[in-house]
């Protein structure tokens, strides 16, 4: 199953500038997801991260392989209006830099549910490369009405 990025955001709570998925183009429900980030030279990021030598924020790259997890996670119908809440990141490491014009692959697998808590296992990759891997620890909280 794939999703575009309208789907996406029914959804991920996430909208511009934090929705770090472009499109889902694997999913198995409650069991994992494949996504894909076009990392691109105008996102204001970039800008600031470096200048002369831009890379992606190490926590934008994290934040985009829990979302990807989300969407597994909140695709379900009973689950949606959800919001996946970190508890915890374990042994999140960094291997390879994300750059303008990189397109970033990231998977994440469920490993466990409890109740409303459980864990995901992601990684990206640029090609074959290996950019990030991290464990999430997670809540699924219900979602709050926008605040005036």
């Amino acid at each position: 199953m794939t999703l575009e990025v309208t789907d996406i955001m029914e959804i991920l709570p996430h909208r511009y500038p934090m929705l770090l998925v472009d499109r889902i183009i694997e999913l198995e429900p409650m069991k994992y997801a494949v996504g894909i980030k076009n990392a691109t030279f105008d996102e204001l990021f970039f800008q600031g991260h470096f200048p002369g030598q831009p890379v992606m924020p190490g926590v934008l790259l994290a934040e985009a392989m829990a979302q990807v997890g989300g969407v597994a996670l909140l695709y379900p119908e009973e689950n949606r209006g959800l919001i996946p809440y970190f508890t915890g990141i374990d042994k999140l490491r960094f291997r390879h830099p994300v750059r303008p014009g990189d397109q970033v692959v990231m998977r994440a697998d469920i490993e466990k549910i409890k109740g409303r808590m459980g864990k995901v296992k992601a990684q990206c990759h640029i090609g074959d490369m290996l950019c990030a891997e991290g464990e999430y620890l997670f809540a699924l909280m219900p979602g709050q009405k926008p605040r005036k």
